[in-house]
């Protein structure tokens, strides 16, 4: 038989079936191809060895399709329909016996696999993957004694799967893509009946939608599997006329150009499925007009390409010539496909780049050479493109192009790395994540993404900016008011490309927390709220919540908003570095003052309460001197008033000291321990008397005789920064307390050598960073503050707890020179900027952070911040010399 002959010379795959079943051509000759393929059909469930019967039907189905095929006994639908019935058949043997190797004998109940694409439509390729959705009822699947259904599904899914595509000595069955399963996101193979209708009902995307179209239950249980169908198609079929189908059909054809841009022209190399004019251009075309017009007309449900484009021709949709025209380059398209396919039983869609190959694929079309084919192609595949474009001309055009005009698009704007910021816009537009999926969030993502590529390229480089954005918006639940704000208000997009691109710390929170963008746009450029306001809120989160925990959560939710807020309004100069210095450290004491009251309230519940003693939180270092950054810990040390020896009232009476340091380590727990919404601060009592080995808390008699009596020269240094944040009410015994130590008498010769003899330790210990470690560093914060200690505790004069305004009272009197003051204050700005910005500061990147850090300081760019910077360690350096020569 000729078609024989062409198989043997042409097509390896086929050649090595009849090599080794020669008898199979002697019962397609005797019986006819028909009759072969039913019987190759009917046989794949025969003898015990599943996986041979059907590796031998298979093999049957595969020869017996491509010689009817050749010999164009079999057309078109009849290869495509035989090709599907096999697959029905076997996808449904090796479901039951996935299903009988672990429960002999049960029936498939509670668990369905549901066909997409081509096998869903019964148009299968010759050698095609199959497309499977597997869900199962979680009260009906047939489970072993003990075993959860979820886990019980996923068996039978993996075990169907390679009884299916596993490749033994007689071959393969059919390669298995569970890809296309609802909420791909998730690592499940099969899906529970609820959810997936949830999920189809509240967030697929169009392309799902086009993908039901071709759905059928092919195996398991098959009643249930039409049920599921039906619930969902008020997905598919939308009442409504929906005409931004068309421009994500458009937004996928796109893709699939960008993505194999070299096999979109008809010649060598050409990809007759994702190729300009191709089948999937015609599928395209059939489908976005289904979406578009299937909720109304029930007519239009067709599956097949063919039949979907006589249905839209016969309701009036298309003209009845260009339906004939396309069905008839679909059918040529297709048979090209097969012949291509049959060679070496290949998934392949492309005409061969090697001449002997294009020869080959040219005879099993029946031709004398290649060129012959492709002038058969040409006419056919030209006006596919040509009515394809006609359907997408309709779709709406973004400002912002899709494709390859993106790129040409980002490049104009200036925006760098335009292959990434490309990459990520496309990834957006594809509804990769949950925010953006909603038609809605498309349209205004779509308005706002001009703002926003503008804002990204106003940064030398967007792409740390970029991704800070994508990890953003990958944790927002809902993008829509989001980018509906920024369409409206422009100047937010250029706020958040300043917060992605100059505040890694920031843009980190927002990604965590993105509600904090509400309050970012509600107050941040409002300018610093009153401390008396701050400790107000603070009060108020605490004040709501119903029991401790949620407490906790509502103050830590408070704080990490305004903390974020005070960062916002740094970055945006609409609040100095030493104004938001002084607003960190409200907040603090706010969220304390918040916090001890509920702490309080449930220790007494189980312990009762000290009668006239009352807790006492003191603030030490940068806190006590009102001067935090973003990243600073809070130094903290405990007291409390009363008599130590007193007893609470409670069934569980503690004694004063023991009542009051089991207390506050509850409230450093509810500082430090992190929760839901996030950490609060670091906590160091290191400051406490006796240090890490004396109490956590203890009273305010002890507290003072230690500072007057055995309290070391550097605690006297940390005292004179001493604050109250908790207990106003105990100023005066406190005060007395406090300058009890400061002032106690001291030997100057024995002062110097001490505070000389903690610098030198203190150096070992951090030695400084080069030029720009303002903190430890050779004439930096850390020696200046020594110096303002040591004048201090030598005179007992400018007890100031914050070093600017102790600073400021020396130099009045005459103690430091008065260019300590601008010192001082220009490398807290930069500490206090630099703590902000943190590693964007660094390198090339860098540039734009570093120019805005210079006019945050004051100073007209990086060199003359650097060198006002250099110019106040040596003034502080020269001060440090006069005093300890």
């Amino acid at each position: 038989m000729a078609a024989a002959e062409r198989a043997w010379d042409q097509a390896p795959f086929l050649r090595g079936l009849m090599r080794r079943h020669p008898d199979w051509l002697d019962d397609i000759a005797s019986l006819g191809v028909e009759t072969f393929l039913s019987a190759a059909i009917d046989r794949h469930d025969r003898g015990d060895d599943v996986q041979a019967s059907l590796r031998d039907a298979r093999a049957r189905v595969a020869l017996g399709t491509a010689l009817g095929d050749l010999a164009g006994d079999l057309p078109l639908d009849r290869v495509v329909a035989t090709l599907s019935a096999f697959a029905d058949r076997a996808i449904d043997t090796a479901v039951r016996a996935a299903i009988a190797e672990r429960v002999p004998d049960a029936p498939p109940d509670g668990i369905t696999a549901i066909a997409l694409g081509k096998l869903g439509s019964r148009e299968l390729n010759y050698s095609s993957d199959v497309d499977l959705v597997f869900i199962y009822d979680g009260d009906r699947i047939i489970c072993r004694e003990g075993e959860d259904p979820e886990d019980a599904a996923r068996r039978i899914v993996r075990r169907t799967a390679e009884l299916l595509q596993r490749s033994t000595k007689d071959g393969y069955v059919l390669r298995v893509d569970l890809r296309l399963k609802p909420d791909a996101e998730t690592a499940a193979v099969a899906i529970p009946r609820p959810r997936a209708e949830l999920y189809y009902h509240a967030e697929a995307l169009t392309w799902e939608r086009a993908a039901y179209i071709r759905a059928r239950p092919v195996a398991g249980d098959l009643q249930m599997g039409a049920d599921f169908l039906a619930e969902i198609a008020p997905f598919v079929w939308r009442r409504s006329v929906d005409y931004t189908a068309i421009r994500d059909i458009e937004d996928m054809s796109l893709d699939i150009r960008d993505q194999y841009e070299d096999g979109q022209t008809l010649g060598p190399g050409y990809d007759l499925k994702r190729g300009r004019g191709g089948i999937r251009e015609i599928e395209f075309f059939a489908q976005g007009q289904q979406l578009i017009h299937g909720g109304r007309d029930a007519s239009l449900r067709v599956p097949d390409t063919r039949g979907a484009l006589a249905a839209l021709a016969a309701a009036g949709h298309i003209d009845a010539g260009v339906a004939t025209d396309l069905s008839a380059t679909y059918e040529l398209l297709r048979t090209a496909e097969h012949r291509l396919q049959m060679r070496e039983d290949a998934q392949t869609h492309m005409i061969p780049k090697r001449a002997d190959d294009r020869k080959a694929f040219a005879v099993l079309m029946g031709a004398a050479d290649y060129r012959a084919v492709e002038r058969r192609l040409a006419g056919p595949v030209a006006r596919v493109e040509a009515a394809y474009d006609g359907l997408t001309q309709g779709a709406t055009r973004p400002a912002v192009p899709r494709g390859k005009g993106l790129k040409t698009y980002l490049a104009d704007a200036g925006i760098t790395p335009r292959d990434e910021a490309a990459r990520l816009i496309k990834s957006w537009r594809g509804r990769t994540y949950r925010a953006l999926r909603a038609d809605a969030a498309q349209r205004e993502f779509e308005s706002a993404l001009p703002l926003l590529v503008s804002a990204f390229a106003a940064l030398p480089t967007a792409a740390n900016a970029l991704r800070r954005f994508d990890e953003f918006l990958s944790r927002v639940p809902s993008a829509l008011r989001l980018f509906a704000l920024i369409a409206a208000n422009p100047s937010l997009a250029a706020l958040l490309g300043r917060v992605m691109g100059h505040a890694p710390l920031l843009a980190g929170k927002l990604a965590r927390h993105p509600e904090l963008f509400d309050a970012m746009i509600g107050g941040a450029l409002d300018g610093l709220l009153p401390r008396d306001e701050l400790l107000a809120g603070a009060a108020r989160a605490a004040s709501v919540a119903p029991d401790l925990e949620r407490c906790l959560d509502a103050v830590r939710r408070w704080t990490a908003e305004q903390r974020f807020l005070v960062g916002v309004a740094l970055l945006e100069g609409a609040a100095t570095p030493g104004a938001a210095s002084e607003s960190y450290a409200d907040i603090a004491d706010a969220a304390i003052a918040a916090l001890v009251p509920p702490v309080f309230a449930d220790f007494a519940r189980d312990h009762g309460r000290i009668a006239d003693a009352d807790p006492i939180v003191l603030a030490f270092g940068r806190h006590g001197g009102r001067a935090l950054t973003e990243r600073s810990d809070l130094d903290l040390v405990f007291l409390f008033s009363g008599d130590h020896r007193a007893k609470s009232d409670g069934e569980r009476s503690l004694g004063a000291t023991t009542w009051f340091n089991r207390f506050f380590q509850r409230l450093v727990s509810a500082l430090t321990v992190p929760t839901a919404a996030g950490p609060l601060y670091e906590i160091d009592t290191r400051l406490r008397p006796s240090g890490a080995q004396g109490l956590l808390a203890v009273s305010v008699d002890t507290f003072a005789a230690y500072q007057t009596g055995a309290a070391w020269t550097w605690e006297h240094m940390a005292l004179t920064r001493a604050r109250i944040v908790v207990g106003a009410a105990h100023q005066e015994a406190l005060s007395a307390a406090i300058r009890g130590g400061i002032m106690k008498p001291r030997d100057p010769d024995r002062l110097r050598a001490e505070i000389l003899e903690m610098r030198t330790d203190m150096r070992a210990a951090h030695p400084g960073g080069g030029a720009l470690d303002v903190k430890h560093a050779k004439g930096g914060l850390v020696d200046l503050e020594f110096l303002v200690h040591y004048r201090q505790l030598l005179t007992g004069t400018a007890l100031e707890p914050g070093i600017a305004e102790a600073l400021d009272a020396l130099i009045a009197d005459g103690q430091l020179p008065a260019s300590l003051a601008a010192a001082y204050r220009l490398m807290q700005d930069y500490l206090v900027l630099s703590r902000l910005v943190g590693d964007a500061i660094k390198g090339p990147a860098g540039a734009a952070t570093r120019a805005l850090v210079a006019a945050r300081c004051g100073l007209a760019d990086w060199a003359a911040l650097k060198g006002a910077i250099a110019a106040a360690r040596h003034d502080v350096v020269a001060s440090w010399r006069d005093h300890f020569r």
